[in-house]
C-alpha cells in the first residue's frame, strides 16, 4: 500500500482504537461512568439506548446519580470517570482526586441563571439585596461575572449560602431577593414564585461553564483505546442531537431519563449548547478567555483560590487532554 497522508492518519487512529499504540489494557471490566441530570450528560442516553457503545466495541457501564454524589463516587474510586463542569473538575482535583477531561460535551447557554423575585428586573436591582446560592459553585462565579460586567462590586450584594436544590424553596419563601441555580432547579424556582424572572444567565457569558467527561488519569493511561472508542460514540450522539430531524426522538429519550414531558424538556435542551466536532476543536485551542476551555478553566481556578475552595493553584493544562478528540477528527478528515 502507498502511504499517503490520508492513509497514515486513518492508520494512526485505527491503531489507537485497537490498542496497538497504547499500554496493555487491564482486564475486561466495563468502563464505569457516573452521570447526572444535565442535558449534555443525559445525552449519553442516546448512545446507551441505541447500542452504539456495543457497536464501537467498548463495554461501558453508566451510573445515574445526583451531581454531588457522582463527584463523591469519582473521588472514592467507585467509577472511572464522571461528568462534571470544568471548574468542578478543579475542585475534585484540588481537594481529592485529579481527573483529565477528554470530551467537551457542551457549554451552558442559559440553563445556569440568576433568578430575581418579582420587582427585581436586573442585576442592578440587587444592590444591597440578598442572593441565595451555593458559595464556591458555578452560579457564584456566574453572579460575579455579571456584576463585573456592570461595574458592580461583590460587596454590593449579600450572598446567602444555600444548597442549590433548596434555592426554589428559599426564593418562594421570599427569604432572598434572588437565587442562583442551574436547571432543573432554576426552572423550579421560576415556577415556585409567580412573577420571578431570569435576570442574568450563562447565555450572557458563553463559555463560563463547560461540561466535560472527566476520566481518572490511571484509567486513561491503561485503557486509552477504549476511551478513544467512547469519543467516537460521543460525536455520533452530538451529530444525532444537532440534526433537527431527530429533535422529537432526542427529546423523548432525554426527557424519559428524568421523567418529564418531551415538550417541557425542549427548553432545557435549548439552554445547553451541544458542540459539534469542529466547534469542540476550536474550544480545545489553548487561549485566554471564555472561548477556550483552557482560558475558562484558568478563570475558574482564580475563582476557586479567591474563595478558598482549595488552597493550591491548579494547572488547567493538566486537567485537559484534547488528544483523543484531535485524533478522531484527523481520522474523519482522511476518509
Amino acid at each position: 500500500m502507498k502511504y499517503t497522508t490520508k492513509n497514515l492518519m486513518r492508520g494512526l487512529f485505527t491503531a489507537l482504537i485497537s490498542g496497538i499504540m497504547v499500554k496493555a489494557q487491564v482486564g475486561a471490566e466495563p468502563l464505569k461512568i457516573a452521570y447526572s441530570d444535565w442535558p449534555g450528560w443525559i445525552a449519553w442516553e442516546i448512545g446507551i439506548q441505541k447500542g452504539w457503545f456495543k457497536e464501537a466495541g467498548v463495554d461501558v457501564e453508566f451510573a445515574w446519580m445526583d451531581y454531588v454524589e457522582s463527584m463523591d463516587a469519582y473521588v472514592a474510586g467507585k467509577v472511572d470517570a464522571v461528568t462534571m463542569t470544568n471548574g468542578d473538575a478543579l475542585v475534585t482535583g484540588g481537594t481529592g482526586k485529579p481527573s483529565v477531561a477528554i470530551i467537551i460535551n457542551d457549554y451552558s447557554n442559559g440553563n445556569d441563571m440568576i433568578v430575581g423575585a418579582p420587582g427585581i428586573d436586573s442585576l442592578k436591582d440587587l444592590k444591597g439585596k440578598k442572593i441565595g446560592l451555593e458559595e464556591g459553585f458555578v452560579e457564584h462565579l456566574l453572579l460575579l461575572k455579571g456584576l463585573e460586567k456592570l461595574g458592580m462590586s461583590p460587596d454590593d450584594v449579600t450572598i446567602v449560602n444555600t444548597p442549590t436544590n433548596e434555592t426554589p424553596q428559599v426564593l418562594q419563601a421570599k427569604a432572598v431577593d434572588a437565587i442562583g441555580a442551574w436547571q432543573p432547579n432554576s426552572g423550579q424556582a421560576l415556577k415556585a414564585l409567580p412573577g420571578s424572572k431570569p435576570i442574568f444567565s450563562s447565555a450572557d457569558v458563553p463559555g463560563i461553564i463547560y461540561d466535560v467527561l472527566a476520566v481518572s488519569p490511571e484509567s486513561l493511561d491503561t485503557r486509552k483505546a477504549d476511551w478513544a472508542k467512547v469519543v467516537t460514540v460521543w460525536y455520533k450522539i452530538s451529530d444525532f442531537i444537532r440534526d433537527e430531524e431527530n429533535l422529537d426522538e432526542t427529546l423523548e429519550i432525554l426527557s424519559g431519563r428524568v421523567g418529564v414531558k418531551p415538550e417541557e424538556y425542549e427548553h432545557f435542551l435549548k439552554g445547553t449548547y451541544i458542540l459539534s466536532l469542529e466547534e469542540a476543536l476550536e474550544r480545545w485551542e489553548d487561549k485566554e478567555g471564555l472561548g477556550s476551555i483552557y482560558g475558562s478553566t484558568r478563570i475558574a481556578n482564580e475563582f476557586n483560590l479567591k474563595f478558598e475552595v482549595y488552597d493550591k493553584s491548579q494547572d488547567a493544562a493538566k486537567y485537559l487532554d484534547p488528544s483523543l478528540t484531535k485524533a478522531f477528527a484527523a481520522s474523519q478528515k482522511s476518509e
